[in-house]
């Protein structure tokens, strides 16, 4: 299961944004300074594939997805009728490791993940270790017993992130009542420009 392990805080420097929690105070301490030791220096105008380009690698980095799994996301997303960039976001919501998180049981999609790929997630009572999984509508998502009264995971639920009108959830079971919208999904994203890189 690849995943990328290297170092996270150039990944928002290169974005101009907080990818990651513990980054947003590192970001607005010293602006968005791309990495690099000519990061000031080279300010140079990107051009239309450039932006592109950034868009594309912003929403792997945001969700944790390396290229040929990204790319494989667009192409199925590409064959459903309608709008092909919903197709992809709607695609990458509906991750198992993507759920987890908006349903408030990790701070992080990072910390999502490992509680996947660590056997303490279940969907519809079945221990599920892949993030990538696909959870479909009706289908309920649930904190092993073993993890319940983790310190983590009871901190987690009582910062009271926000819950998408698309899940429901009750104390650490939670429920995917329907394919969320584009307004309840990831703003950062402008999907129009990934569509256009892969159009090329």
């Amino acid at each position: 299961m690849a995943r990328y392990t290297g170092p996270k805080r150039r990944l928002s420097r290169r974005e101009g944004i907080a990818l990651f929690a513990k980054d947003a105070k590192a970001l607005e301490k010293k602006g968005a300074i791309p990495p690099g030791q000519h990061g000031l220096s080279r300010r140079r105008r990107i051009s239309e594939y450039g932006v592109q380009l950034r868009e594309k690698q912003k929403a792997k980095r945001i969700f944790g997805i390396l290229e040929k799994q990204f790319k494989r996301y667009f192409d199925e997303a590409s064959k459903v009728k309608g709008a092909t960039g919903l197709a992809l976001l709607q695609t990458l919501e509906t991750r198992l490791d993507n759920v987890v998180y908006r349903l408030g049981f990790a701070k992080s999609r990072n910390a999502a993940r490992q509680l996947v790929s660590h056997g303490h997630i279940k969907v519809e009572d079945k221990k599920v270790t892949i993030p990538s999984f696909k959870v479909s509508i009706n289908q309920t998502i649930a904190i092993s017993d073993k993890l319940r009264d983790n310190a983590q995971v009871k901190k987690s639920l009582e910062d009271g992130t926000a819950l998408p009108e698309w899940l429901d959830r009750k104390a650490t079971v939670g429920k995917v009542l329907r394919i969320p919208g584009r307004e309840e999904m990831e703003q950062s994203v402008n999907e129009q420009l990934i569509v256009e890189y892969y159009s090329r």
